[in-house]
């Protein structure tokens, strides 16, 4: 049976896990220092359950208990009405439930990409949606890991995982220890590496050709990928764009629609 708590004062100290959600800096020192991340909604909470990720607690409000109760164990659910439950994360909880998740230790890169075909590597994505939104990507068109780079956004932050729908519990990803010397790795285990870029003089990625195994790189949207990992890339690609594209101001594609087209296309062979 469920351990139900109900709380009605928002500075109870066993609702510490969930304080202020939207501070990005304040979550990730908090997140870091317990070992935890953020699940929010019932069908999030029910893919990280479903991938190993151990329950700290679960904050809810009474009507949504009954729809979690076989996922409930034995952590303890607080209960709490609406005005508790905003004043404690900092905006109204829509989505019925909130879960404090243990964190698990992540792999090595090499125990990652394992027997992969076809992963991406991401170069310091700083944005926890786009990140989010890459891991959707990948799960729905066959990518079979992702590598970050060290300055990489988390993937477990809150707005990651709510972005990708618990994409994030169901790709195997690593992060590099050593960004200058990460794509070395890679290619030593026989990655052709392919550079995404917007230069239009680029190799359109249709026509890249496509080894065993494929690492796609992905730079920060605007900035795009370094030129040190542009010079590393055995191929720069890219999406054409259409002849009329510049002449309405678009000289290329956020890097979430990029990725979904480059991934998709990578799905060929």
């Amino acid at each position: 049976m469920p351990r139900l708590i109900t709380i009605a004062d928002p500075a109870d100290p066993r609702l510490a896990d969930y304080v202020s959600l939207r501070d990005v800096n304040l979550r990730k020192s908090l997140e870091a220092e317990h070992g935890l991340f953020m699940a929010e909604g019932e069908k999030v909470i029910r893919r990280a359950v479903s991938t190993g990720y151990p329950v700290r607690s679960l904050l809810m409000a009474r009507r949504w208990v009954e729809s979690l109760s076989d996922v409930l164990g034995d952590a303890p659910v607080y209960v709490v009405d609406d005005e508790v439950a905003e004043a404690v994360t900092g905006f109204p909880v829509h989505r019925g439930a909130l879960a404090s998740m243990e964190r698990l230790p992540l792999p090595s890169v090499d125990s990652v990409i394992g027997a992969a075909r076809r992963i991406l590597v991401l170069e310091d994505l700083v944005d926890h949606g786009n990140v989010g939104a890459i891991f959707r990507c990948a799960a729905a068109l066959g990518i079979e890991a992702v590598v970050l780079s060290p300055r990489c956004a988390d993937p477990l932050y809150r707005r990651s995982v709510k972005v990708s729908m618990g994409a994030v519990f169901a790709i195997p990803y690593a992060r590099m220890s050593n960004w200058r010397d990460g794509l070395h790795e890679l290619r030593t285990a026989g990655f052709t590496l392919l550079a995404l870029t917007p230069d239009q003089s680029a190799t359109p990625i249709y026509k890249a050709p496509l080894g065993e195994r494929v690492a796609l790189m992905l730079g920060a949207e605007g900035d795009g990928l370094s030129s040190r990992w542009l010079q590393e890339a055995d191929h720069p690609v890219c999406i054409p764009m259409s002849s009329g594209a510049m002449d309405l101001g678009v000289d290329s594609l956020n890097v979430v629609a990029a990725a979904a087209i480059a991934c998709h296309d990578l799905m060929r062979s």
